[in-house]
């Protein structure tokens, strides 16, 4: 990964997911972002050069730790999800300090205006905090980003969301980006950003085919690794720790509660996902629900039928080592899989490496959501805390302990 110092900013160009370290001053002049591109500004989310309408350029920063406002990049789709700069109560949608919903809104009316206005829309740079040895300022470069994504229709590339603190209602946007296959963002072009005849004649050639021609050339990302390690299964913040340990134990003494909860996990992600019943724990033939996987349009369907199995074991969470799922447990799943079926596996824990590996290089269509993707799913869709999250589970999802069990 290549590293920027202190010193060397000002002369740098901007290297998708280069670090650039902040200085050591402790103050707001170690900030990097402003030495890397004069005129933004060294605070906030939105900072931006130029006045009015007219930006001559916009960063868009993220420390990813706000759990109300998860700001997102997906690596394998170049899509980044960032949400607007009205973050709390008492404020109109429109009247965030630092004017980041006014920009969001007008940026969005460009792309979408007819005729077209996308020769105003400005250059966006993603960073993402990234602290280092050096600086706990170091910020890390993500990419150039256009407002909108392929195929996302001005219905839903936008979206004020209401949200509630302290029982009172608010709206904040949720906006979709684009971002560019640009591996690098010279430092020539940076400089004349402020003119608008230089800035479209030496931009990189995926901004200048976008801004011509709407055409979104993606920065997508595959992973090399197809088989996740424990680490990466498991929760990869406190607060998605904290989520995690409220969902386990929960459920810890009622597997068929989970069985219900981990079926509304796979449709929260997807909406694609129907499902059709929850099966008796006696008899379930080694799936614990079935459903369907609707593919084509709304009003002429094709349907995948799929079987979910549901694993309430403990996680890799407070000094405690996980109960793997195993190989038995995902064979198991494997042999009840008819032509066209996929499977889905459920689980508060992790897949042990043999069981992922045999399943990955055999190419068994199974989906593992583990505990990790548990605690993702429930903050990408509003549960963002552990007591938003024990709400939902006491009003949707009531277990039965053993103690009422026997009686």
């Amino acid at each position: 990964m290549k590293v920027f110092g202190f010193h060397e900013l000002e002369y740098a160009d901007l290297v998708v997911d280069a670090i650039y370290e902040g200085g050591s001053a402790g103050n707001i002049g170690d900030d990097p972002v402003s030495k890397l591109l004069p005129g933004a500004g060294n605070l906030g989310g939105f900072r931006y050069s130029g006045r009015g309408e007219a930006k001559t350029f916009i960063v868009l920063y993220t420390s990813g730790e706000d759990k109300d406002w998860p700001d997102s990049l997906d690596f394998a789709s170049g899509q980044f999800i960032y949400y607007g700069d009205n973050k709390t109560p008492r404020h109109e949608l429109h009247e965030s300090r630092r004017g980041g919903n006014i920009i969001l809104r007008n940026v969005f009316e460009w792309l979408h205006a007819e005729p077209h206005k996308r020769n105003l829309v400005p250059p966006f740079f993603v960073f993402t905090k990234s602290p280092t040895s050096n600086s706990s300022r170091s910020v890390q470069f993500r990419g150039l980003v256009v407002p909108g994504y392929p195929g996302m229709p001005a219905t839903e590339d936008l979206v004020a969301l209401w949200k509630t603190t302290n029982r009172q209602r608010f709206q904040n946007y949720r906006s979709i980006f684009s971002v560019l296959n640009t591996p690098v963002v010279p430092r020539n072009w940076l400089k004349v950003l402020d003119d608008k005849a230089k800035r479209f004649e030496l931009s990189p050639m995926t901004w200048k085919k976008w801004v011509e021609t709407g055409t979104y050339e993606l920065l997508r990302s595959e992973p090399t690794t197809i088989i996740r390690s424990l680490q990466q299964q498991a929760p990869d913040s406190d607060i998605k720790t904290d989520i995690l340990r409220t969902v386990f134990d929960h459920f810890k003494q009622d597997s068929i509660a989970f069985e219900h909860f981990a079926a509304r996990i796979f449709q929260m992600q997807d909406q694609r996902v129907i499902i059709d019943e929850i099966t008796r724990g006696t008899i379930d033939g080694g799936k614990d629900a079935v459903g369907r996987y609707r593919l084509g349009f709304v009003d002429d369907p094709v349907h995948v039928e799929f079987a979910l199995e549901a694993k309430c074991y403990q996680p890799p969470i407070d000094g405690n080592s996980p109960n793997t799922v195993g190989v038995k447990a995902v064979a198991r799943l494997v042999s009840r899989l008819r032509h066209r079926q996929f499977g889905v596996l459920v689980t508060t824990s992790v897949i042990a490496r043999q069981a992922y590996q045999e399943v990955r290089e055999d190419q068994h269509p199974i989906v593992f959501i583990s505990g990790k993707d548990i605690a993702d799913t429930l903050v990408s869709c509003g549960y963002s805390t552990s007591k938003q999250v024990q709400t939902l589970l006491k009003n949707e999802f009531p277990v039965i302990t053993q103690s009422k069990k026997d009686i």
